[in-house]
């Protein structure tokens, strides 16, 4: 199943229209102040049968303006032939965030995050537990994002490495036995119409780093330059000071990158969503 790319899509009051110092509105720059706590809630789904709809809950905190730390979970009901007969708790991050370049309107944070995915699924797997070695997979993350934040728009880059792996802290798999190395690429922007009503919009291509790849089979087969794009529009209305709601869709190209799968091909239907946040 080709998992949903999920962009972040914020939005609450500003009380100026504009961007004012450490507001979240849906500014791809966020950090929130200190000792802010912020609540997202998000539901997306997919046009095509056989996919997936997913709920995912984010928490974050503001230890002091220049750092923050992030926790999150996914829970996921997948359709096989239009019925839905496998639901899981798909993920479980922890996360942090720290702002290392803060010049007037130039911001650059660092990323770091740790991902534990595919902890339950019933019925697929009999007498599945939490963190079955059979279906539990983890990904480590570090990364930077940065850009220029102006009064009314903000355009912000990122780039990710991902390493994920069928183990916690195994460092040293073999190449296409189980670890899988990434990187994710991206360009976000945001333009503030007026003080209810933001649009955002953002660009991401995910690639592989590996030449090979396990995948089902115990021999490693040969890969090339696989990876995905995704691009992601949306708006946001704020609904008063500390609460917002967003809509957004989204679509994908992909390339496998094996020996029969050696091109390009955009992803049949589109992804859509919704996501509602307050501000404590």
């Amino acid at each position: 199943m080709k998992k949903l790319a999920l962009t972040s899509l914020l939005a609450v009051f500003a009380v100026s229209g504009a961007h004012a110092a450490n507001v979240i509105d849906g500014n791809p720059l966020y950090m929130p102040k200190a000792g802010h706590l912020y609540s997202e809630t998000a539901l997306e789904s997919h046009s095509e049968p056989g996919r997936t709809w997913a709920l995912g809950q984010e928490f974050g905190y503001g230890i002091s303006d220049k750092l923050a730390v992030i926790a999150g979970a996914d829970f996921t009901e997948r359709s096989v032939e239009k019925t839905f007969d496998t639901y899981a708790w798909d993920s479980f991050k922890l996360g942090a965030a720290f702002r290392a370049l803060d010049m007037g309107a130039w911001k650059a944070d660092l990323i770091g995050q740790y991902k534990a995915s595919g902890l339950y699924n019933h019925p697929a797997i009999d007498d599945n537990a939490w963190f079955d070695k059979d279906v539990t997979s983890y990904t480590w993350t570090a990364g930077v994002r940065g850009g220029y934040m102006a009064k009314s728009w903000t355009v912000a880059a990122h780039a990710l490495f991902n390493y994920w792996n069928e183990e916690s802290f195994k460092w040293n798999a073999d190449e296409g036995k189980m670890g899988r190395h990434t990187l994710a690429l991206g360009l976000d922007a945001q333009y503030v119409f007026c003080p209810h009503f933001n649009m955002v919009a953002g660009v991401e291509y995910t690639g592989r780093l590996d030449k090979h790849d396990r995948g089902v089979d115990t021999v490693a087969a040969e890969i090339h330059n696989a990876g995905i794009w995704t691009g992601t529009i949306g708006a946001n209305f704020n609904i008063d000071a500390t609460k917002y709601v967003g809509l957004y869709v989204n679509g994908s190209m992909n390339h496998q990158g094996g020996d029969n799968h050696d091109q390009w091909k955009a992803e049949k239907g589109f992804g859509f969503g919704a996501k509602f946040g307050i501000d404590f």
